[in-house]
């Protein structure tokens, strides 16, 4: 049957990635900072591009308005055409999640437009085949195609990726009293740029410790052993090569350990920073231990104290 609905708003939220000791495999979805895609079905396809732009707002640089190659409608785009739906889309982007500053940005606006368009189709797709399209506009934002923010975004919670081609997205419990601080830096870390920093190789004895991190991490997720997510929500590889990208980075840390974080890193690429804590009033000491530590070295910072988002992008209208 037709969809009834024309036009739909869709909140996509912010997500981690990496979350320290899953470089490109783990990630997990905020509640309080996200982007808002509305989408309205056309009757027919407008001359040119089957998807309109209408409007961009909430971003501090200009944003493509060619479909093709904006984040939140590439994905769109090939929707469209492996459904052979005869209908276009007008969109406006609104972004709350600022550009290149580590938070999954890019996969929010993707996330975002597909679930809005989803609603409005005759026969909606599943989550999984949503996934393969919000990867492009991913792929298109850091030039590879990874999935450690779409799939937080899309599904809630916290997700690993067990493998990409076929996607294949497991979902990891998060203990109840984990608070995230998200922190970010008013400084912009492109994604590319900060891969571009990564070394390719790495010794036996670095994987070997950063697995058994990652092992311990998970075991402490499923059994909700606080002290053990604690010993082991640290980055060996990844983290000690993006530090210096991020001015303030190490003091920062160590200040938001001392104020009772169980962990901190860099979010995703960077330069944001996130620490997970055992309760909201921790969670208030080290965001403020956090932007404290930025200011003083010169860097203003916003802060943001969240649960794990469980439920990931959903519909507003």
């Amino acid at each position: 049957m037709p969809s009834k609905r024309t036009r739909a708003t869709a909140f996509a939220p912010a997500t981690v990635a990496n979350v320290a000791v899953g470089f490109d495999i783990l990630g997990f979805a905020l509640d309080k900072i996200g982007d808002e895609i509305t989408v309205e079905r056309l009757n027919d396809r407008p001359k040119g591009s089957p998807i309109i732009i209408e409007e961009i707002t909430g971003s501090e640089i200009p944003l493509p308005l060619d479909a093709k190659l904006n984040v939140a409608t590439a994905g769109l785009l090939e929707l469209l055409d492996d459904q052979n739906l005869h209908y276009g889309f007008r969109v406006w982007i609104k972004k709350g999640i600022p550009i290149a500053s580590g938070m999954g940005g890019s996969a929010a606006s993707a996330v975002g437009a597909l679930v809005a368009a989803n609603s409005l189709l005759d026969s909606p797709l599943s989550k999984k085949e949503l996934l393969k399209y919000a990867m492009i506009g991913e792929a298109l934002a850091s030039g590879t195609g990874h999935a450690d923010n779409i799939a937080p975004c899309l599904y809630g919670g916290l997700t690993l990726v067990r493998e990409t081609n076929p996607l294949d997205i497991l979902s990891i419990p998060v203990p109840k009293r984990i608070v995230c601080v998200l922190v970010h830096p008013h400084l912009r870390l492109e994604t590319r740029k900060s891969r571009a920093a990564l070394s390719s190789e790495i010794t036996l004895k670095q994987h070997v410790k950063q697995s058994a991190n990652f092992g311990a991490f998970l075991v402490g997720c499923f059994q909700e052993n606080l002290e053990l997510i604690a010993l082991s929500l640290k980055d060996i590889l990844i983290e000690p090569q993006r530090a210096s990208l991020i001015q303030g980075f190490t003091a920062a840390k160590e200040a938001a350990l001392k104020a009772g974080a169980l962990g901190a890193s860099i979010s995703g690429s960077g330069p944001s920073v996130f620490a997970w804590v055992s309760s909201k009033e921790t969670g208030q000491k080290v965001a403020r231990a956090l932007t404290d530590s930025f200011q003083s070295s010169g860097t203003y910072a916003d802060a943001w104290i969240s649960p794990i988002n469980l439920e990931g992008a959903k519909l507003l209208l």
